[in-house]
């Protein structure tokens, strides 16, 4: 990619990760950009145990792009700004442990918009043993803008990050997907956790990131990262959720395509060999997940056709430079 050519966010974050930075000595990073969340190592668990990893993850969301405060209040939006920060810590199969907030308020409600914002910020913050721990505040004639940065933890199995995905793996997602900006559900996500740590304990997860800006977009990254695989997903496996049914009456193709591509569902996608994919598809296994595809050698996405044939798919999530999705 030239400086000047590709063009949208996902093109000006590979610009900065190839920026020339020198690590400093005794640095702390694991890893940085590029995945859900940044990896430190901030010293052993015990004496003579190997390092700790904390895992740090940031999101801004702004009014009018992500949500409108008008219609849809403070406390959602206090809600969907610690939840969509969570699903981060899910996509890597930690615990999250603390967060910090900082927010530009409208000056001619400040008070009762910041009251607001802590109501549901401390709802999903309690609810996954979350302490908010600080932050910055400040008042302005402008829109509310709200940046969640949360610190978490990797479990003993290590963090499992979008770039391990194999040849031959098949891929899962543990939802239904589609249609959450039409219904509102995108203002309340559930971040996968629990369903994480559970499928973490239970199987090799090879790699895994979660669903917010779209499967056709997220899925396209975990392949880049792997080193320029493919897949082929199987539309018939592919869980639509009901909003895109109804968002497209009698019409599964299109119910489809917001599957594929509306986002903001917060479900994981992830990839593990296939005798684990058995495992965990098998009949009334927890946490249900669903496998909608393989992990090819090829590069390329690719649905399967009726017939067998394989056709292209484009990814079209969500994209904040080019803004050619969301609200």
């Amino acid at each position: 990619m030239s400086d000047t050519g590709a063009s949208g966010e996902f093109a000006l974050i590979d610009w900065i990760r190839r920026q020339p930075a020198p690590r400093p000595t005794g640095s702390w990073t694991r890893l940085g950009i590029g995945d859900d969340c940044a990896i430190l190592g901030f010293g052993p668990a015990a004496a003579s145990g190997p390092p700790r990893e904390l895992l740090v993850t940031t999101d801004m969301l702004m009014d009018g792009r992500h949500f409108h405060l008008d219609r849809d209040g403070p406390e959602a939006v206090g809600y969907k700004a610690m939840g969509v920060n969570l699903s981060d810590i899910a996509a890597m199969a930690g615990v999250a442990r603390a967060a910090v907030v900082a927010v530009a308020l409208p000056r001619r409600r400040a008070t009762e918009v910041a009251r607001g914002l802590h109501t549901g910020l401390r709802a999903l913050a309690d609810r996954h043993g979350v302490e908010l721990v600080g932050g910055d505040t400040n008042a302005w004639d402008g829109p509310l803008v709200i940046a969640v940065t949360v610190l978490g933890e990797a479990t003993a199995r290590g963090a499992v990050k979008r770039s391990g995905a194999r040849p031959g793996d098949a891929v899962l997602v543990t939802g239904p997907l589609g249609g959450s900006l039409h219904s509102g559900r995108h203002l309340r996500p559930e971040p996968r956790i629990d369903e994480a740590l559970l499928l973490h304990r239970a199987a090799t997860i090879h790699a895994m990131i979660d669903l917010s800006d779209g499967l056709s977009s997220d899925l396209s990254h975990i392949l880049e990262e792997s080193g320029g695989l493919g897949a082929v997903l199987e539309p018939g496996a592919i869980p639509v959720h009901d909003d895109a049914r109804q968002l497209a009456p009698g019409d599964p193709l299109a119910a489809l395509g917001h599957s594929l591509d509306d986002g903001e569902d917060f479900e994981l996608c992830l990839t593990v060999s296939p005798e684990d994919a058995e495992r965990l598809c098998a009949p009334g296994a927890l946490p249900r997940v669903y496998r909608i595809g393989e992990i090819t050698r090829a590069p390329g996405l690719f649905l399967r056709d009726a017939d067998g044939g394989l056709r292209p798919l484009e990814p079209r999530g969500f994209d904040h430079l080019r803004g050619d999705a969301g609200e």
